[in-house]
């Protein structure tokens, strides 16, 4: 088997408020590229649209562009930008800082499955 698809004619594309999500779907993978505007912050942006308290949604992701907050439900907090690999379990907020973009791409699946998806 050999599949190919391109990010330039994404499968879907989910907008929400501050950012939008684009999608692939091969066999065996899902792949999501995630542009958050400055300003964006989850708890604000996509969980009225989640309808959970937090991000439930387990991440592994690579962030090609700008800066992002992310604090645990525990209170475990740490910062990702350009070049940074990270595994974030479900259970999260997340917010860009400074003024410029944050685009991360995904592979774990879930995200491009369901982010910002009415629960």
């Amino acid at each position: 088997m050999f599949e190919v698809k391109t990010l330039d004619k994404p499968d879907e594309r989910r907008d929400f408020p501050r950012g939008h999500l684009e999608a692939v779907h091969l066999t065996g993978l899902d792949f999501a590229v995630a542009t958050f505007e400055p300003g964006w912050r989850w708890s604000e942006s996509v969980g009225p649209i989640a309808g959970t308290e937090s991000c439930q949604i387990h991440h592994n992701g690579y962030v090609v562009q700008g800066r992002m907050r992310i604090r645990m439900d525990d209170g475990a907090e740490g910062e990702v930008g350009p070049g940074d690999v990270f595994v974030c379990a479900p259970g999260h907020d997340a917010w860009v800082v400074g003024d410029e973009q944050c685009v991360v791409h995904d592979f774990a699946g879930a995200m491009a499955q369901q982010y910002a998806k009415a629960g």
